[in-house]
């Protein structure tokens, strides 16, 4: 029997995208011997309506810049090519059309969003559809017995694993910009060059 690919999908908003992002995606790749994990900006993030966002054409440029270097990591634009908010499970859906019942998915997420997963949008359907991996920081896992009690034997589908602890957020990055301050080694050296070259979070 052929073995199945495993590929690693990663949402988010990516406002900017940031080293913190690279690392757990590098390590859970590693970790969870995946093909390769791809980076998919949110076009209108479910969770962020009504916020204050960079444009999506905006984000999903500083991804591309950001994983250029790593031939495994790539940067899809779908849910820029959809309508309404960004639906995980719409975007699960699309990539088991694209890439056939002959590949694992695994959906990385922090584990704060773990700790959360009853709240999404049509869960249930969403983890018979792949795994997630909930990036955690060291000595900071989810309650995984809290998890199994939701979700039965789905809870197999959901892993967590410690990665390497930076203390990066995006919103700390704009507003460093907004202040003036320096971002470099914060941000790959590409998006510090097109956040000032484009002017964002000023």
């Amino acid at each position: 029997m052929a073995v199945k690919k495993r590929i690693g999908i990663f949402g988010g908003t990516f406002d900017p995208i940031h080293l913190g992002h690279l690392i757990v995606a590098e390590t859970i790749m590693d970790e969870f011997s995946l093909d390769r994990v791809v980076f998919i900006p949110a076009a209108v993030p479910p969770h962020k309506l009504g916020k204050d966002i960079s444009a999506a054409h905006h984000r999903y440029m500083m991804t591309m810049l950001a994983i250029c270097s790593n031939p495994r990591f790539e940067a899809s634009d779908m849910e820029m090519r959809r309508t309404g908010p960004s639906y995980s499970r719409d975007t699960l859906a699309e990539l088991i059309r694209e890439h056939g019942e002959d590949t694992d998915f695994y959906f990385i997420v922090g584990a704060d969003s773990v700790a959360s997963l009853h709240t999404w949008n049509r869960i249930e359907e969403l983890l018979s559809m792949c795994h997630f991996v909930g990036a955690s920081r060291p000595g900071c896992l989810p309650d995984m017995e809290e998890i199994r009690r939701r979700f039965g034997r789905l809870a197999e589908k959901i892993h967590c694993l410690e990665t390497p602890e930076l203390e990066i957020s995006s919103t700390d990055i704009r507003e460093r910009v907004r202040q003036g301050k320096t971002v470099r080694y914060i941000v790959p050296e590409a998006v510090e060059q097109y956040i000032y070259k484009e002017r964002l979070y000023l």
